[in-house]
């Protein structure tokens, strides 16, 4: 135990695979699979908004990691956290982790797990070559999770005169069981590590 108690999560030395890679001029190479999705792969950083039926709008920060390992799927980790009116921390928010694929065809998927208790499978198409359009096939809850319906998600690689490369945009809906679609989140992410 006292070998163990100063270490944490970062650099996990020693296992016998490659690790994950969130820049693509490190690690293994990218699954040639995986191509229709490469403007994905990097971490992302910035800022959003939100709405929570009943419990109204809120901005919040967010970090995604869409990294690979070699494999024909990228990893995906989003950790959000709610923030005031200042730009400060202000508590926890939503955080998902899961897998994209592109098939032959063109066909995305993404499976995502919820900390808030739910699985999410999405089924989607590129837009064309730095944006993708997903929507949700099946939506499965725990007994503890919140009730959330169907959900859709646009992404994109939007430009910024500022930095080469662009940011991470995207848009999410989602209906509340089986009701109409209404704006749940926002962001725009800048490009931090790829």
């Amino acid at each position: 135990m006292s070998e163990t108690s100063p270490q944490n999560l970062t650099g996990l030395p020693d296992l016998p695979l490659p690790e994950d890679t969130a820049n693509l001029r490190f690690g293994p190479d990218l699954s040639p699979a995986l191509l229709g999705l490469l403007p994905l792969v990097g971490v992302w950083r910035g800022e959003g908004e939100a709405h929570e039926p009943g419990k109204g709008d809120y901005r919040f920060g967010q970090q995604i990691v869409v990294a690979h390992d070699g494999g024909d799927y990228l990893i995906w980790e989003s950790r959000s956290w709610r923030i005031d009116q200042d730009g400060n921390y202000a508590g926890p928010d939503a955080r998902e982790s899961g897998f994209w694929r592109i098939d032959a065809n063109d066909e995305v998927e993404l499976i995502l797990t919820h900390a808030g208790g739910a699985i999410e499978v999405y089924y989607g198409k590129p837009r064309n070559q730095i944006s993708w359009e997903l929507g949700t096939d099946v939506v499965v809850r725990t007994s503890a999770g919140s009730i959330s319906g169907a959900a859709k998600r646009l992404y994109g690689i939007v430009s910024d005169p500022d930095r080469a490369g662009g940011d991470l945009a995207y848009v999410e809906e989602r209906s509340a069981g089986e009701g109409d679609f209404y704006p749940a989140r926002s962001a725009r992410l800048q490009r931090y590590i790829g």
